[in-house]
């Protein structure tokens, strides 16, 4: 499944770094601490935070995620938004909470 895959079926917003979109998604982490994300997530996740600032864009680089999702409706400020341009790492936002989209993208990767 691709990162453009579960923006159409989780009706996500992207809100950055849109060349990525066609990313492989290998699996998911749902963690807010940094140093959790950077010891257990692997390359091609989907990581789920509800963290905005730009140390999200240097982990994300670092584990070579295939997208972020933002939840609750936090918005990235620009920063953000940029290193992900600059990146080509997708990052997401949702209104929903990050239990509520851990458990539809984990439905969705096991079809």
């Amino acid at each position: 499944m691709k990162v453009c895959d579960i923006v159409e079926k989780l009706d996500l917003k992207v809100i950055g770094g849109k060349e990525g979109l066609q990313n492989e998604i290998t699996g998911g982490y749902t963690s807010d601490l940094l140093s959790d994300v950077m010891g257990n997530a692997d390359e091609g996740h989907v990581w789920i935070t509800l963290q905005t600032h730009r140390n999200v864009m240097a982990v994300a680089s670092l584990k070579e995620v295939a997208a972020i999702i933002i939840v609750k409706g936090f918005e990235a400020d620009e920063n953000t938004i940029s290193q992900s341009n600059d990146e080509g790492i997708p990052l997401l936002s949702t209104d929903m909470e990050a239990f509520e989209l851990s458990g539809q993208l984990y439905t969705l990767l096991q079809q």
